[in-house]
Formats: C-alpha cells, sequence, structure tokens
C-alpha cells in the first residue's frame, strides 16, 4: 500500500534539503565516533549519547506523553531499545580497528539485508531487486576487502560493523512492526533511554570507566554532538521529512550518508580513498539505489500505467479542453 505524502505550504525542496542534512549529521556521526572512542570506551559512549538524548526529547514532549505511556509502549520501545543498543555497540567498537569510510558504507549495508531478513522472520519474499542489489553489495564488499597483493582480507573491525547493520536490520524491522497505532516519538524516547542504560551496563561489565574528570573539552563536544545533532535533531528533520517526500527520493536523499561519512573522513581524519576501496563504495551505494530507489520507482510507473484506463473512463470526450491542454 503506497504512502500518502501530505502536503504542505513550504516548497518541496526544503523537506528534500532536511533530509539530506539529516544524512550529513549521521555521516559526520561515523567521523565524530571514530575521533572519540580512543578515549571514550564504546559501551559508555552509546549509555550517554543515548540517555543525554533520550531525557532531553522526553522533556520537550512530555505534555504528549502524559496522555500516552502505557505498559505497551514500555514493552516494545524497550525491545527496540536493546536492538539499538546492540547495533550501536558494535558499531563504535568496530571503529577502534576501521576507518570511518568503511564503517559508514558497510554499516549502511542494513538496507540490503533488510529484505532477506524480513523473509526469514515470515515476511514477503525478496524481489529481483533485492538479490540483485545483494550481489553487487557482495561485490563492493569484496572490493573493500582486498589488501593487494596479500589477497582478500577483513579486519575484526570491519565484521563487527557488519554485524552493527545486521542489529540495524532488526531494529528497523521492528520498528516498522512497532509504529503501527502506536505514539512513536514516545517510542524513540522509550528506545534511547533503553540504549542508553544498557550501553552503561555493558560499560560497567566489559569496559574500563571513562576518566570523566580529564577528558578534554573536544571530547564533551563530540558528546554532545553524538547527543543533540546526531540523535534528536537528523532524527527530527528526517520524521518530519518523510511525510512530505515520496518514499523513492526519500530513500536516496538518506542514502547519502555512506556518501557523506566518506567524504568527511577525507576532509577530517586525512583517510586515503584507494582504486578498490572506492569501487568498493560505488558499488555498496549502487547497490543500495538498487535496493532502496528502483523499486519504489518501478511501484509508481506500474500504479501510473494502472490509472490510465481510469482516466480514459472518467474524461471520455476528445473535445476536453483539459485533456487537449
Amino acid at each position: 500500500m503506497a504512502r500518502i505524502v501530505k502536503h504542505s505550504e513550504h516548497p518541496l525542496w526544503m523537506y528534500k534539503a532536511f533530509l539530506l542534512v539529516a544524512a550529513a549529521i549521521w555521516g559526520l556521526g561515523t567521523v565524530v565516533i571514530k575521533s572519540t572512542v580512543d578515549e571514550f570506551p564504546p559501551a559508555w559512549l552509546v549509555g550517554v549519547r543515548f540517555t543525554v538524548a533520550g531525557i532531553i526529547l522526553g522533556i520537550v514532549m512530555l505534555p504528549r506523553f502524559r496522555k500516552t505511556l502505557d505498559l505497551d509502549h514500555l514493552k516494545k520501545g524497550a525491545i527496540l531499545g536493546a536492538f539499538l543498543f546492540l547495533s550501536y555497540w558494535a558499531n563504535s567498537t568496530g571503529l577502534t580497528d576501521t576507518t570511518a569510510s568503511n564503517s559508514a558504507f558497510l554499516t549502511s549495508l542494513y538496507c540490503v539485508i533488510i529484505p532477506f531478513l524480513g523473509w526469514a522472520l515470515r515476511g514477503p519474499r525478496p524481489t529481483r531487486f533485492n538479490i540483485a542489489a545483494a550481489l553487487v553489495c557482495v561485490a563492493g564488499v569484496g572490493c573493500v576487502s582486498f589488501a593487494g597483493l596479500s589477497g582478500f582480507s577483513l579486519r575484526f573491525g570491519d565484521l563487527i560493523t557488519l554485524l552493527s547493520a545486521f542489529f540495524l536490520s532488526l531494529h528497523v524491522l521492528y520498528t516498522a512492526k512497532y509504529a503501527r497505532g502506536r505514539d512513536m516519538t514516545l517510542l524513540t524516547v522509550v528506545q534511547f533511554l533503553v540504549a542508553g542504560v544498557l550501553g552503561f551496563g555493558a560499560g560497567l561489565a566489559f569496559e574500563p570507566m571513562p576518566a570523566f574528570a580529564s577528558l578534554g573539552l573536544d571530547t564533551w563536544v563530540s558528546l554532545g554532538y553524538l547527543a543533540v545533532f546526531a540523535s534528536c535533531i537528523a532524527l527530527l528533520l528526517q520524521n518530519f521529512a518523510v511525510a512530505h517526500v515520496d518514499p523513492a527520493p526519500a530513500s536516496l536523499f538518506l542514502a547519502t550518508e555512506s556518501v557523506f561519512g566518506v567524504t568527511f573522513s577525507v576532509l577530517f581524519l586525512g583517510e586515503i580513498l584507494t582504486g578498490p576501496l572506492f569501487a568498493g563504495f560505488a558499488l555498496i551505494f549502487a547497490g543500495i539505489v538498487i535496493s532502496e530507489y528502483l523499486p519504489l520507482r518501478a511501484e509508481k510507473k506500474r500504479r501510473a500505467r494502472a490509472m490510465k484506463p481510469q482516466e480514459a473512463e472518467t474524461f471520455p470526450f476528445e473535445d476536453d479542453p483539459e485533456r487537449e491542454a
């Protein structure tokens, strides 16, 4: 069933710009995490980031939550929060042993994993677009793992990042399942807080406690960016924009997160793109476009063809000036 896109008095380009800004914020977030995990252990980073984000968003939306908060929202939000924690903990851990560029594109593979994982969870069968996208992305991962004369090798950080993409796929699938008939903003706050608590728990159990008193200003700024911009603002921009932009272009704009991630990695971290890396990133991005954009475009054309006979019945007169115009 097609999603209804709301009309607005604001120009469409503004909502598309919101999606690009959200993608850019998340792309820069990969660079920020990469530059922070050396001083701030991954689980603690997840704990601080999502606890602060949950508190901020909860305070802003408090009057609204008093009417909708119930046990059902708490349970479903807790499940989503667990998937969110596992995804971001794996992602942040992966960044301790891989580049921000690799992380940005390997994480984006969740777009291709979702149709197959959804099928395994009794969802619809993957389409030819999904299968083609998977093959292209596998080739892309092969290029990323190419290590010259020494052959192919995925680092530990790359493998953990792929695990992050798997958990992120679960998060997206269950978000789509639980969003029906529930307050999505409330679910977001609950899952942020749960992910934050799990982050602190994992940090206490498995990682050394960061020396908060000796952290530099740049680390605190990075934490603030991840909590406020990469969690709250980017999410609100996305939710606001997707209500006004067709799914096909919206998915394409959001897919540029990986492109922004690589661009910022080169600009701010001085990472160098080799030929195989560039080819791998290009193939992975092409796979995302095949998986996310082409099916929606094909469906739009199919609906347009289906509407033509109805239009012919509605306007049967050849001399109708509106048909001649």
